[in-house]
């Protein structure tokens, strides 16, 4: 078998074109460079090199050699790196933000699945709005964030983020049970002119919900009983008769007392994206974006036909 070490002594001798440039790049002898071309020339039983007086040079043999070992210890080197990221990644350090809802199926789900192969990985987990998370992707205290955008109340990415989506869900009208909105199998959202509602704090400027900009394009102002940005509070709310409420697919985690249907409206819906820095060297970013991707749709499958059971 060939001595990758000595493939290299002839690569650069190929590459500088004497035993002198050789020796340098190697940080050896040139005695011991022509040591080491004599006894590749041994092992492979013909010359590979050509000397005269003042120059010396491959051989043809000698240059598919060369060509050769350089394509070996390409793969050598890239099967190196390939282990190193593997060892990396297999006791690594991942930092996750996410918002509040993720945290009810789709990342409990990705992080079981991701720590069943990488159980050595350490996992840090933030919660919060994207809005207020997303500069920390952007400064690398967070590997990769979990987030959500309405295209009613988009937000601005940070400089050298980038998002990958991961699913639409839709907004679903939540209602006390007996609501005359719960036995219609959709409702529009300007016959809910005069309810009382439950929302959240809104983000953009001016600061408003989805639910004010919904309205507000369907020509009228919601009558705002009380904003929570935690919807097992608002699910409680309109359970409690204290209003209707917008929630998406993700949001509702478990809702006995309260009924669901469909609204008919202007882009009622947000997407569930993943966001990151694409020059991120953590060898577990891609990795666990993958893990996300293939729990996405499995999860709001799931949740749609727990809904309509």
């Amino acid at each position: 078998m060939l001595n990758t070490h000595r493939l290299h002594v002839l690569a650069e001798i190929d590459r500088s074109g004497s035993i002198a440039g050789a020796a340098r790049a190697l940080r050896l002898s040139p005695s011991a460079v022509s040591h080491q071309l004599s006894q590749l020339e041994k092992d492979v039983g013909v010359g590979l090199v050509e000397r005269g007086a003042q120059s010396l040079r491959l051989t043809p043999a000698g240059r598919r050699l060369s060509l050769r070992g350089q394509e070996v210890l390409a793969l050598l080197d890239a099967a190196e790196k390939d282990l190193l990221a593997q060892a990396r990644a297999d006791s690594g350090h991942l930092r996750i933000g996410f918002f509040a809802s993720a945290g009810y199926r789709l990342l409990p789900q990705a992080l079981s699945r991701f720590s069943g192969r990488y159980p050595a990985v350490e996992l840090e987990l933030v919660e919060g709005q994207p809005h207020e998370l997303a500069d920390s992707v952007q400064q690398g205290a967070i590997d990769v964030l979990i987030a959500f955008e309405y295209p009613l109340a988009p937000w601005a990415l940070p400089e050298g983020v980038e998002v990958k989506e991961l699913l639409h869900e839709p907004l679903h009208l939540v209602v006390p049970s007996g609501h005359p909105a719960g036995r219609r199998a959709q409702v529009r959202l300007q016959e809910l002119a005069g309810e009382q509602w439950i929302t959240s704090f809104g983000t953009g400027a001016p600061v408003l919900s989805v639910l004010e900009r919904a309205c507000a394009l369907e020509g009228f102002t919601p009558n705002i009983r009380c904003r929570s940005d935690h919807y097992e509070v608002i699910l409680g709310l309109v359970r409690a008769g204290m209003g209707i409420a917008l929630i998406p697919t993700l949001g509702i985690n478990d809702a006995p007392g309260v009924q669901i249907t469909r609204l008919s409206g202007p882009r009622l819906y947000r997407k569930v994206v993943v966001a990151f820095r694409p020059g991120n060297p953590n060898p577990l970013l891609h990795t666990f974006i993958a893990y996300l991707g293939s729990v996405a749709s499995s999860v709001l499958t799931v949740a749609n036909r727990q809904r309509q059971a």
